[in-house]
């Protein structure tokens, strides 16, 4: 754009007329002025979705902790430190789980070596096996249940874990309750006419209860197999 300077005197511009004539380069000019500073009404910038809200459990919120552990969180190898809020719902539902089997399985340890009467009939009317037949040792008990028997027993288990995984909304890793297994959680209600006290201290009580099974069930295993290694129980177990 090339602007040509005009060269008459001041005298003579103050006796022109006050009528403007552009030429097309400063009409040009203008517009080009006008249209960059011409502002549109501001964007607002785009933000982002909140998060749906899920899990917020922290260390110091999960129940479980007691003089037992000093009031604080038993973590020698500091997992909870790298674990996000969603993976310790996981470890809190993965301690429930072997909880709840080592306490089962430690009551039937117990009984059967009390010498208890075991369970009356047929285990398999086809191969005559009784229940009685499978006698009091826990792993020589399993290898004498016939095969169609291990895959019920299976099963079974598959079925509850995947009844716990989909069936219980929401789910504990997104803000649900950890523990919760239909068929098998509170089928006749009592924990419905319980007061929120009540349910927590029955809730720790389950904690510390199936921790001590899973420690009880270890020594167990560790007796049967290595006799002698638990002072406190027999040699044969």
């Amino acid at each position: 754009l090339h602007l040509q300077c005009d060269q008459t005197s001041p005298q003579a511009l103050l006796q022109r007329p006050h009528t403007l004539s552009p030429t097309p380069q400063v009409a040009m000019l203008s517009l080009t002025v006008n249209s960059v500073s011409f502002n549109g009404p501001a964007l607002a910038p785009r933000v982002a979705p909140a998060a749906a809200a899920g899990v917020r459990m922290g260390v110091s919120d999960m129940e479980g902790t007691g003089p037992e552990t000093g009031g604080k969180v038993f973590d020698p190898m500091g997992l909870s430190k790298i674990a996000s809020a969603e993976t310790l719902a996981w470890y809190r539902a993965a301690e429930l789980k072997h909880s709840r089997v080592a306490m089962a399985a430690v009551t039937g340890w117990a009984w059967v070596s009390s010498g208890g009467p075991l369970f009356p009939g047929y285990l398999s009317v086809e191969q005559g096996v009784t229940f009685e037949s499978l006698g009091r040792d826990g792993y020589a008990a399993w290898a004498a249940v016939p095969e169609a028997g291990k895959f019920q027993i299976l099963g079974v288990i598959g079925i509850l874990e995947i009844l716990s995984e989909s069936a219980v909304k929401p789910h504990y890793m997104a803000g649900g309750t950890p523990g919760k297994v239909p068929l098998l959680w509170d089928p006749l209600g009592f924990t419905a006419k319980l007061s929120p006290e009540t349910l927590a201290r029955k809730r720790l009580a389950e904690l510390k209860n199936g921790r001590l099974a899973m420690i009880g069930v270890m020594s167990l295993v560790s007796a049967h197999f290595i006799p002698n290694s638990v002072p406190l129980l027999p040699g044969s177990v």
